[in-house]
C-alpha cells in the first residue's frame, strides 16, 4: 500500500526498496539487518515488541494521506533533506548521466530536440530526461521541501 510513496523517496533521493506480499517478520528482520527504518499502514506490525521496543526503526503511515501527503508526513516526522540527486523512481538506483549523442536512437525525438541533457538508471538501465514529468515531481518535491 505504500509503493507509490516509495517512488516518491526515490525521487527526493533515498533508495526506498519496496516488497509487496512479504511477511512481516521477513519484513522486520531484514530492516534489522540493513539498519533502514520501516515505514508502514499496517497498524499490527506497530504492535510487535521489536517495533514497540524501538530495536527496529518504524514510522506507522496514516492511510488517509495521498501520495504528496505521504512524503510530506515522512520527510517532517524523519526530518529529512530531500537530496539533490534524485534516483531511479522504478528501482531506486542512482542516475549517471550520458551523453546526449549516445542516446540518439534511443530517446523519443520530441525528449531529444528538447533537451540536452540525459540520465540512465545504473541499475535497471531506464533511460531518463528533464522533460514535463520530471518538472512535475520537482515542482511536488519543491512544495513539500517548503511545507
Amino acid at each position: 500500500m505504500l509503493g507509490g510513496l516509495a517512488r516518491w523517496l526515490r525521487a527526493a533521493g533515498y533508495d526506498a526498496e519496496f516488497a509487496r506480499d512479504v511477511d512481516d517478520r521477513d519484513l522486520i528482520h531484514r530492516a534489522l539487518r540493513t539498519g533502514a527504518t520501516l515505514l508502514s499502514s499496517d497498524g499490527g506490525l506497530f504492535e510487535r515488541n521489536i517495533i514497540r521496543h524501538k530495536t527496529v526503526k518504524a514510522l506507522f503511515i496514516p492511510r488517509e494521506l495521498d501520495k504528496p501527503g505521504q512524503l510530506a508526513f515522512v520527510v517532517r516526522e524523519l526530518a529529512l533533506p530531500l537530496r539533490p540527486d534524485p534516483r531511479c523512481m522504478a528501482c531506486g538506483g542512482e542516475l549517471a548521466e550520458v551523453t546526449k549523442d549516445s542516446v540518439r536512437h534511443e530517446a523519443p525525438a520530441r525528449a531529444f530536440a528538447a533537451c540536452e541533457r540525459f540520465w540512465r538508471c545504473t541499475r535497471c538501465a531506464k533511460l531518463l530526461w528533464k522533460g514535463s514529468h520530471w518538472r512535475r515531481i520537482s515542482a511536488t518535491l519543491d512544495k513539500t521541501a517548503t511545507g
